[in-house]
């Protein structure tokens, strides 16, 4: 472990370059460059451009970016995870399965036990035609279960999901299933320009200005992108936080 804004600010200091001799040399802000020599990462924009201007300005002082990159992220980049889709996006189709599942099961269990119950021998007729009337199952609406069936969305399932940059150009990585994945794309999406990757596989993104960009699964537009950088888990039934 060694200190990493002190070590820049040495080196800095060992090169005789002021903050604005970077800041003319780089094009970064001085307030930026200044939060990064204090550790001041709550004042830079998001986990993605920190290690974006750490790396560079690691780099121009003659140092190795890869170093500081790996005690950023093992010291700092963990406890600054976020998640980005509120709890209301969250899919809920897995809960109408386990929904239809348990009415399934209770009427397959009151079929087995009224069945049973009509095959035991009977003292009197009147007894039988008792028992299979116990057979007969009850209307639903006597047990406070629903009479109709359980509807499905009528949407379609989203075969694709579509990354696209509105605003301005933003930072993304894009990897297959979850965040430790094989990466499919690392970079800046350009204002104008879009990615769209099959959902066959869950597809995990990380944004770095979610404000920025316009996410949609199939026809379907996510809604509820924060203004700060954060993750984000697409699936064929929607959005989940990643």
């Amino acid at each position: 472990m060694f200190a990493i804004g002190a070590t820049l600010r040495e080196a800095r200091q060992r090169r005789g370059l002021s903050l604005d001799d970077v800041q003319q040399s780089l094009h970064f802000r001085v307030r930026y460059l200044t939060a990064l020599e204090e550790e001041h990462w709550d004042l830079l924009p998001g986990e993605a451009y920190t290690k974006g201007f750490l790396r560079t300005y690691a780099d121009f002082l003659g140092l190795d970016g890869t170093l500081f990159i790996d005690e950023f992220n093992e010291r700092i980049a963990g406890e600054e995870e976020q998640s980005i889709v509120p709890e209301s996006l969250a899919p809920r189709r897995r809960r109408s399965r386990v929904l239809i599942r348990t009415i399934v099961g209770v009427f397959a269990i009151a079929f087995v036990v009224f069945a049973a119950a009509a095959g035991r021998p009977s003292s009197s007729p009147a007894t039988h035609v008792d028992a299979a009337a116990a057979a007969t199952p009850k209307p639903a609406v006597q047990r406070g279960m629903p009479v109709a069936p359980v509807v499905l969305p009528a949407h379609p399932t989203p075969v694709a999901a579509l990354i696209r940059a509105t605003k301005a150009r933003s930072w993304l990585s894009v990897r297959v299933g979850g965040p430790d994945g094989k990466e499919l794309f690392r970079g800046f999406l350009n204002r104008g320009h879009e990615l769209s990757y099959p959902l066959g596989s869950n597809v995990w993104v990380r944004i770095g200005r979610p404000h920025a960009v316009v996410v949609t699964l199939g026809r379907r537009t996510v809604k509820g992108l924060p203004g700060t950088p954060a993750n984000l888990l697409l699936t064929r039934y929607g959005p989940q936080a990643g």
